[in-house]
């Protein structure tokens, strides 16, 4: 792990009491919310899980990876432990170590989540950027993601054993494309957790950079990296658009350029600053939210990543799309979609 000139701990600001909700992309938030409102969802979940014996995933990292403390990987332990302090996680999770070249990072776990960062990611990212990896996995935590993430570890694995079974697999495979397109947007949000935990808009986007380019950082540009994501967006024809859809099958995240605009524009709009500034929703208010608002806000932000892209898919179908989504709220408004949210394994 290179060394390197870190914010000043006394210089980030702690966020007591946060709610997932402050940076939760609202596509991501609307589903967990609409998710946990029906009734024993959570619950039916977790036991689902422990058919796959969540304690034998702990023994598995346990027995096979290096665990965090004040002897080993003491810089990454007191960053994490750091990182808990500013986002004000109501738990500490342990973090591992694994060997692997697979650059990753993981939040796992349903009764207790852990964290997983591979050697590679390791040594990869510096420590300010490893800071920013650390807080997207605790952003999963706090959000309440690890019970769907561990399923769809799980349910990854066990479809590759079937994948040579004739139909075997193709239940399970719909399932698995469903969880992959909330997690993309989970994804997002957990950026946006990492950036709070930095406090370091530099580091974020370095350590975007490095996952898609790797660690020469003297080749990277921020600007150069930002043109390469307005020209995937921008694409020439609808047939390249529909590439891109194809390409994101079977991936549980976004592309780099995608990961680095959003988080940028994310940084650069009032949100990030008003947090910082101590204006953020509050843990203890989360059981109020409303579906519907929820609904909207996520509505909302589809409409304006449509009008921002220059897509030539999007663009043939905004009208019709921008129609339903009106269409929608319409109906929430006039059936109401009222109560509050129950999540009482948010913070676990």
């Amino acid at each position: 792990m290179a060394a390197m000139t870190t914010v000043p701990d006394r210089s980030r600001i702690r966020l007591p009491g946060i709610s997932s909700r402050a940076y939760e992309h609202p596509a991501d938030r609307s589903a967990l919310v609409a998710l946990r409102k029906l009734t024993g969802f959570d619950t039916i979940l977790k036991n689902l899980a422990g058919l796959f014996n969540d304690r034998a995933l702990r023994l598995m990292f346990l027995a096979s990876s290096v665990r965090a403390s004040e002897e080993q990987f003491p810089d990454l332990y007191h960053a994490m432990l750091d990182s808990c302090y500013i986002l004000d996680m109501p738990h500490v999770p342990e973090l591992y170590i694994s060997q692997s070249s697979v650059v990753q990072g993981m939040a796992l776990g349903s009764d207790k989540p852990f964290l997983v960062l591979t050697s590679s990611i390791v040594e990869l990212h510096d420590a300010e950027e490893l800071r920013f990896v650390i807080g997207h996995e605790l952003g999963h935590v706090l959000s309440g993601h690890t019970v769907y993430n561990t399923m769809l570890y799980y349910l990854v694995n066990l479809a590759s054993r079937l994948a040579l079974v004739p139909f075997a697999w193709i239940g399970l495979k719909t399932v698995i494309w469903g969880l992959e397109e909330w997690h993309r947007k989970a994804e997002l949000s957990c950026d946006r957790a990492g950036l709070l935990a930095t406090q370091d808009v530099d580091a974020a986007r370095r350590a975007l950079m490095k996952l898609a380019g790797g660690r020469r950082l003297a080749e990277l540009s921020s600007d150069e990296f930002h043109r390469q994501a307005r020209e995937y967006d921008a694409v020439p024809d609808v047939r390249e658009s529909l590439l891109k859809l194809l390409q994101l099958q079977g991936t549980t995240h976004p592309f780099a350029v995608v990961r680095f605009a959003e988080l940028d524009r994310w940084a650069q709009d009032g949100d990030y600053r008003d947090i910082l500034a101590g204006n953020y929703p509050r843990r203890d208010d989360d059981r109020d939210t409303n579906v519907g608002d929820e609904f909207r806000a996520a509505a909302k932000s589809y409409q304006d990543s449509w009008n921002r892209s220059a897509d030539p898919l999007i663009g043939a179908v905004r009208g019709v799309a921008s129609g339903a989504v009106d269409a929608g709220a319409r109906l929430l408004n006039r059936f109401g979609t009222g109560g509050s949210r129950n999540d009482d394994d948010d913070e676990d």
